[in-house]
């Protein structure tokens, strides 16, 4: 039996019953759906031995190649499974902690996210460091044994839920950009750490903001050394653009089935414009995928090649204009706040307003496409054209 029939089976025999309320739920903007039954979903898939996968035998994973990895992703989806609440420490911190952390942190830290039971969130962005991610303002000292933390994060995604945050901090008096900085992995249930929600116009609320004021972790809960904290921060997102991305869309493809089940249903499939669309929008998912498996190999191994460095704005250029045509397939039912079938196509407009500015707005991606995929030198500031 290959990996994928296994867990197929598994999905099978037990994603149902008291999980049913999950099925195709929990995806993004409507990942406040069920807190407390998608944690207990976790444990289940951890207890069943389907977290991490692609990790190494020698750390407990499958060593899943990446036709297997495809597999579990697409088979997960076909069952509708919902969003994974562990989806950052496993697909995200996990890889990078196995290519860069030491012996120590990795015996500490990967086994709760193998069982489903500790939950990781990324301290990335700032008020005054999004797109701009270097302009990191928040410090770190060290004192006593411990690294001390003062700053902000926002735009954490899911830290009311989460155990731990991985973040980047200033630790170096006087550095600037990219140089200076720490990896700092820190328990987020102590003094010195205050979460407060982001409540979004869909309603939802997965998005926080992350204070520290004194917050503290132990001095080796820094991977890598002091200036290290860039070079760690990029190699994770080079895993953002793999593996994970393989489940993001295999959430679009099943908004897209909604899509076009409703226009078949209320008669919008007949207007000549909307099949057309509908036919762009099958195009560029197919174009994605294929996109994602060229970057997934590469990724694996903490590297991003230069196609990779167009996945952000291609998708969320992609998913921004599918949840316009989700509008224009309700047609004038769009204005109406309501249950059921509609209310999921509003949540999927309204949150997809966002992909084309968190993570580095379109203007930015192109920037970073111009720079870094195409070797273009910056224009020198001051410069008019």
């Amino acid at each position: 039996m290959t990996l994928r029939d296994e867990f197929s089976k598994w999905m099978g025999e037990n994603f149902g019953g008291k999980y049913e309320p999950l099925r195709w739920r929990a995806t993004p903007g409507d990942e406040d759906a069920f807190p407390g039954l998608r944690l207990e979903w976790e444990k289940k898939m951890g207890e069943g031995g389907w977290i991490g996968v692609g990790w190494p035998k020698e750390f407990g994973g499958h060593g899943a190649s990446l036709e297997e990895i495809v597999g579990f992703n697409e088979e997960y989806a076909k069952h509708g499974g919902p969003g994974r609440a562990g989806h950052i420490g496993e697909t995200l911190f996990a890889p990078t902690l196995i290519a860069y952390g030491s012996d120590v942190q990795k015996a500490k830290y990967l086994p709760g996210i193998k069982a489903g039971t500790e939950f990781w969130c990324q301290g990335y962005s700032e008020p005054n460091a999004g797109s701009d991610l270097s302009n990191i303002k928040t410090k770190a000292r060290l004192e006593g044994g411990k690294w001390i933390v003062d700053g902000q994060k926002v735009w954490t995604s899911l830290a009311m839920e989460s155990d731990y945050i991985f973040t980047i901090a200033r630790a170096e008096n006087g550095s600037a950009g990219r140089h200076g900085l720490v990896f700092l992995l820190i328990k987020l249930d102590q003094p010195g750490v205050e979460i407060r929600p982001i409540k979004q116009m869909s309603g939802t609320a997965e998005f926080n903001e992350v204070f520290f004021d004194g917050a503290r972790c132990a001095a080796d809960d820094m991977i890598g050394g002091i200036g290290d904290g860039w070079k760690i921060a990029m190699a994770l997102l080079g895993f953002e653009r793999g593996a994970s991305t393989l489940g993001q869309q295999m959430t679009f493809a099943n908004e897209f089935d909604q899509i076009v089940a409703l226009a078949k249903k209320n008669g919008a499939s007949k207007d000549p414009i909307i099949r057309q669309r509908i036919a762009k929008a099958y195009c560029g998912l197919k174009v994605m995928r294929m996109t994602a498996l060229r970057t997934l190999e590469a990724a694996q191994q903490g590297e991003l090649p230069r196609a990779g460095y167009m996945s952000k704005i291609y998708w969320g250029t992609w998913h921004r204009d599918l949840g316009e045509l989700a509008m224009d397939v309700m047609g004038s039912r769009a204005e109406i706040l309501e249950d059921g079938e509609y209310s999921k196509m509003q949540k999927l407009f309204l949150f997809s307003r966002s992909d084309t500015i968190y993570a580095g707005t379109n203007q930015i991606q192109r920037n970073i496409i111009a720079e870094r995929a195409l070797g273009m030198p910056k224009e020198p500031r001051g410069t008019k054209t």
